[in-house]
Parts: structure tokens; C-alpha cells; sequence
């Protein structure tokens, strides 16, 4: 028996996703993180090939205490969009979840020279931290 597709299962289009990720959105920006990570756990199988959604759901595990899990979300996301800033700085900081301190000051020191200066100064301050 093959995968089943749940987009098509579900007759859902593009305005569904989009309306289920505002949805999931709205409940990260006011810290409900249990209520959030079902819907971009859902959101991953219903849209296999977003780079975001599955970096927000490896972000909601890092949050909740499940860094192996972050981590595969991650790798997942880089994938996708091997270049995502936030996604490699999520990286990092699950690198440290893990004990995995070279690694993870080995992705900040590259990170800091990041034009995006909110991605830039929160590597240099994870290199302060872990140095």
C-alpha cells in the first residue's frame, strides 16, 4: 500500500494550508506551544516540500524539550533550502540542547558574519555563552 496524499485526500488547496499555518502562527506568538505543534506536525504531512513548516516544527520541539526531534526537522528544512539563516541558527542552538558544542560553535562563528544582524548578534551572543 502506497503513502497516502492528505492534500488530496483532503481536497485541500493552497488558501487551507496558508489559513492552518495563520492559525499555528498566531498560537506560537502567544507561547502555546503545545496547541501549535499538532497543527505544523500536520502541516509537514500535509505540505511535504515547505522548507518553513518544517523548520517552525523542529523550532516548536527545540522549545518544548525534543532536540533529536529538532534536529531531523532541521535537516529536513536545510534540505529544502540549504541557505535559511533561521533555520541554521535553530541548528546551532539544538546543537548546544545536545552537547554538541563544537558543532554548534562551528555554525555560530559562520552565522556571525550574517548580514541579517538579529541572526548575526544572537550567533555572536551563542558564541559568548558556550565559548
Amino acid at each position: 500500500m502506497g503513502r497516502i496524499n492528505w492534500r488530496e485526500a483532503l481536497k485541500w488547496d493552497d488558501e487551507q494550508l496558508e489559513d492552518l499555518r495563520v492559525v499555528g502562527f498566531a498560537y506560537i506568538r502567544q507561547g502555546k506551544y503545545d496547541i501549535a505543534l499538532p497543527i505544523f506536525e500536520a502541516l509537514c504531512v500535509l505540505d511535504t516540500e515547505s522548507a518553513y513548516d518544517a523548520q517552525t516544527l523542529g523550532a516548536l520541539y527545540m522549545q518544548t524539550g525534543n532536540p533529536n526531534k529538532a534536529l531531523k526537522c532541521f535537516d529536513k528544512a536545510l534540505k529544502l533550502d540549504a541557505d535559511h539563516t533561521p533555520t541554521l541558527l535553530n541548528l546551532a542552538k539544538t546543537f548546544f540542547m545536545l552537547g554538541r558544542k563544537h558543532e554548534g560553535l562551528k555554525l555560530a562563528n559562520i552565522l556571525k558574519e550574517e548580514p541579517n544582524q538579529q541572526i548575526s548578534n544572537t550567533a555572536k551572543a551563542l558564541i559568548l555563552a558556550y565559548s
